[in-house]
C-alpha cells in the first residue's frame, strides 16, 4: 500500500460513450440565485420536455424562466427571428419587468446558426433591458458547464474598475460627508482585526444565499473583505472588474469564467483548491491569505472540530471503496475529500478537465493520498461507460456515484449507488456543510443495513440469481 501511494496520479482519456444532463439545466439554480432575471430558453419541445421534467415545473407554478420553441418555420427560416424574439421579450417585460434577460441558446440554434450575438444588442436599445446571450448547449462536455458558460457571458457586462466615473461639481460636498460619515461609523463599529490592505477580491461561482455568507465570513475572520460575487442576488449589483482585481473560484468547472475574467478584464486569477470539505476550505481560505501576505489565525483548530463533529459520519466510510462514474465536474474534490475521510478511490471518472485550473485541487489530491497512505486513483477522463461497469464488476465496490441512467442498472447487480447530480444541488461548500456530503455518501450505505436488518440479505441473493442473465445486456 506505502509504496503505491509515492506514484504520481495516473491519468488517461478513453473517448467514450458518456451520459450527462443537457446545460440547460443551469437554469434551475440560476434564476434562484439572479433574483431580477428571467431565463428565456431558445430550443425544440424536447428542450422544453426535459426542463419540466427535469426541474419539476408545475402548471401553476411562474418560474422566471421560459421555452421560446422552433418550429418548422424558424427552421427554414421563413420566419423573422428578430421579430419573433422582440415579441416574447416585450411580453416578458409587461409581465415580469426584469432587470436582465438572459437568452439561452441551445444545440438547434447552433446548427441552423441562429444569429443570438447579432440580434440581442439591436433588440436590447428597442426594449431597454439588458439582453445577455450565453450558448449552453449540449455540445459542453458536461451539464454544470452551462453555468461556466453564462457567468462567462456576464463577465462581458460586469463594469470596470479602471474606467472613473466623471466627477460632478455638485456631488463634491455630498461625497465628502458621506465618506466622512463613512469614516467616523468604522470607529464605532467593532471589525474584525485587518493586517493590512489588499488589492479587491471578487469570488466568482454561484452558490446558494447561506453557503456565500459563510464563505465571506470565513475570509473576513482572516481580515480579508471580499469586493463581491459573480452572480450577484441582483444583476445591477456585478462586482466592478479590472487588473488591479484578484478572483478566485469555488467550483472546478468555471474554466471558462476563469479565462474570460483574465483575458477580458486583465483580472489576477488565485489558483487555490475548492472550498469542498474542512480539508478543502482550509486550503482554499489560506491559499488566498498566502497572495495577500496575510498570516492565517486559526484555521486548524477551525478543521479538526468539523473533523471532530463528523466523527459518527467517519465510522461508516472508513475502510469502505467508492468509484465515480463521472458527471457534474465535482470529481476530483468529492474524491479527495472522501479519501481524507478514510475511503478508497478505485477510479475517478470525469467528463472533462482543465488541469490548469485545478492544478491546485489535483496536487491537493495527490498529497492527501499521500498522508492517508491510500493508493492514487485512476483519473479517467470522457470514461467509456462500457468499459466502466466492466471495471465495476472487477472491483465491487462498496458505492458507485453515477449518473441517473446506471443508477438502476448498478443497483440490480448489487451495487450501492448515489446520483451525482445530488452533489451539485446539495450546499457542499464551507466547512460546515461537510456533514452535507457525508449525508448523501452514507445514505445508500445505511440503507442497506437497515434492509439487511428487516431480512433483505436473502432478496439481494435471489437478485442476483435473476440478474445474472443481464449482465451481456
Amino acid at each position: 500500500m506505502s509504496t503505491l501511494s509515492t506514484e504520481k496520479l495516473v491519468f488517461e482519456c478513453e473517448t467514450g460513450n458518456y451520459h450527462t444532463f443537457c446545460p440547460i439545466s443551469c437554469v434551475a439554480w440560476l434564476y434562484q440565485k439572479i433574483e431580477d432575471s428571467f431565463f428565456l430558453v431558445i430550443g425544440t419541445k424536447t428542450c422544453g420536455y426535459f426542463l419540466q421534467n427535469a426541474l419539476g415545473v408545475m402548471i401553476f407554478a411562474e418560474p422566471r424562466y421560459a421555452m421560446a420553441e422552433l418550429e418548422e418555420g424558424d427552421i427554414a427560416a421563413q420566419l423573422n427571428d428578430y421579430k419573433e424574439l422582440k415579441r416574447l421579450c416585450l411580453q416578458i417585460k409587461q409581465d415580469r419587468n426584469p432587470s436582465v434577460i438572459f437568452w439561452i441558446g441551445t444545440c438547434t440554434t447552433e446548427i441552423i446558426k441562429m444569429d443570438l450575438e447579432g440580434i440581442a444588442p439591436g433588440l436590447e436599445k428597442e426594449i431597454g433591458i439588458p439582453i445577455v446571450v450565453a450558448r449552453a448547449n449540449g455540445l459542453d462536455y458536461a451539464f454544470t458547464q452551462g453555468e461556466d458558460t453564462v457567468l462567462a457571458a456576464m463577465v462581458q457586462r460586469c463594469p470596470s474598475s479602471d474606467t472613473q466615473p466623471p466627477r460632478r461639481v455638485d456631488k463634491a460636498q455630498e461625497t465628502f460627508v458621506e465618506n466622512l460619515f463613512k469614516w467616523s461609523r468604522q470607529l464605532t463599529k467593532p471589525t474584525p482585526t485587518v493586517s493590512k490592505q489588499h488589492p479587491p477580491l471578487v469570488l466568482f461561482g454561484s452558490l446558494p444565499g447561506p453557503v456565500v455568507t459563510q464563505l465571506t465570513r470565513e475570509l473576513q475572520k482572516q481580515g480579508i473583505h471580499v469586493a463581491g460575487w459573480l452572480p450577484a442576488q441582483r444583476y445591477s449589483e456585478l462586482p466592478k472588474l479590472g487588473k488591479d482585481v484578484y478572483v478566485c473560484g469555488v467550483n472546478p468547472y468555471l474554466s471558462r469564467t476563469a479565462t474570460t475574467l483574465i483575458r477580458r478584464h486583465k483580472c489576477t486569477l488565485i489558483s487555490a483548491p475548492f472550498p469542498i470539505g474542512p480539508d478543502g476550505t482550509r486550503a482554499w481560505v489560506e491559499k488566498i491569505c498566502k497572495v495577500f501576505d496575510i498570516t492565517p489565525i486559526g484555521l486548524e483548530e477551525r478543521e479538526a472540530s468539523i473533523w471532530a463533529g463528523l466523527e459518527d459520519y467517519l465510522e461508516l466510510v472508513r475502510g469502505k471503496s467508492v468509484f465515480f462514474m463521472g458527471d457534474n465536474l465535482l470529481e476530483i474534490s468529492l474524491a479527495r475529500f472522501l479519501i481524507r475521510c478514510g475511503m478508497i478511490v478505485y477510479e475517478v471518472g470525469i467528463p472533462y478537465m482543465d488541469r490548469r485550473f485545478q492544478c491546485e485541487e489535483l496536487a491537493l489530491l495527490e498529497q492527501t493520498c499521500r498522508d492517508m497512505d491510500v493508493p492514487m486513483p485512476r483519473i479517467v477522463e470522457k470514461p467509456d461507460n462500457y468499459h466502466q461497469v466492466q471495471r465495476i464488476r472487477e472491483f465491487q465496490p462498496d458505492l458507485a456515484i453515477t449518473g441517473m441512467a446506471h443508477a438502476n442498472p448498478l443497483e440490480a447487480r448489487g451495487i450501492n449507488t448515489k446520483w451525482s447530480v445530488e452533489f451539485t444541488f446539495a450546499q457542499i461548500h464551507g466547512f460546515t456543510n461537510a456533514r452535507d456530503i457525508l449525508e448523501l455518501v452514507t445514505r445508500p450505505l445505511r440503507r442497506n443495513h437497515s434492509l439487511r436488518d428487516l431480512g433483505w440479505t436473502y432478496l439481494v441473493k435471489n437478485n442476483e440469481g435473476v440478474t445474472s442473465n443481464l449482465d451481456n445486456v
